[in-house]
């Protein structure tokens, strides 16, 4: 069986072992086991790279954790001369390991982020911002548009009153040309809009996903954007 999926994270599981947590196009969240892949002569442990697009080779028998037979890497082209796509890299994987979890098939999903890296490879180093708001699209968790003020992030809509101080007039209008515009990727935020905006979709995050935590490099992206 063959499956093209995205790698989230993975864990070394003793010396030479590992077990691979992907985002799979045909079956959402799943776990894979990779025998060998930290072998000394194995040169595939190169392909542990967050977000890398991977064909898994697995047998047929159905098991809690799939062996992998064979290991290829779809997409040639990494991103690792450049430190601001890997920070990003390692952001995005850290959080869609975290919401993609209990994530069935969902290809919408998959393709949001083929999307998210092929802007990244353009050098749109706002990207990350416009795919988080994009999967909480995708999800049905995006704000319902109004014509009131301020975001109100528990509950999703707009209202008269500001309800979150990081859901000000401002980063609420960013909110809503998101969600009103046909290509949100063209869109430009400066770089205060840029870190308010990402500190209101962290928050989001936390009223609508139980046990949500802040990606390990975060603060890496606020040094760097």
């Amino acid at each position: 069986m063959t499956q093209e999926v995205f790698l989230l994270s993975y864990t070394k599981y003793g010396d030479h072992d590992a077990v691979l947590h992907c985002f799979c196009r045909e079956n959402g969240f799943e776990s894979f086991f990779a025998k060998g892949i930290y072998a000394p002569k194995n040169k595939k442990k190169a392909f542990l790279f967050p977000l890398n697009e991977l064909l898994v080779y697995t047998s047929d028998k159905k098991k809690n954790i799939q062996n992998v037979i064979k290991l290829e890497q779809k997409n040639s082209e990494l991103f690792t001369s450049d430190i601001r796509k890997n920070a990003i890299l390692f952001f995005i994987s850290d959080l869609l390991n975290q919401v993609l979890r209990n994530e069935n098939q969902n290809q919408n999903i998959y393709s949001e982020i083929s999307l998210f890296l092929s802007q990244l490879q353009m050098d749109n180093f706002q990207s990350h911002l416009i795919f988080i708001f994009r999967l909480l699209k995708q999800q049905g968790l995006q704000p319902l548009f109004s014509d009131k003020t301020y975001l109100n992030p528990e509950s999703g809509n707009f209202e008269d009153i500001e309800s979150h101080h990081f859901f000000n007039q401002d980063i609420s209008a960013i909110w809503k040309e998101l969600i009103v515009s046909q290509n949100p990727y063209d869109i430009k935020l400066s770089r205060l809009g840029k870190q308010n905006f990402l500190d209101s979709v962290l928050v989001y995050f936390h009223y609508h996903f139980t046990d949500f935590r802040e990606p390990k490099s975060l603060e890496i992206i606020k040094e760097i954007f």
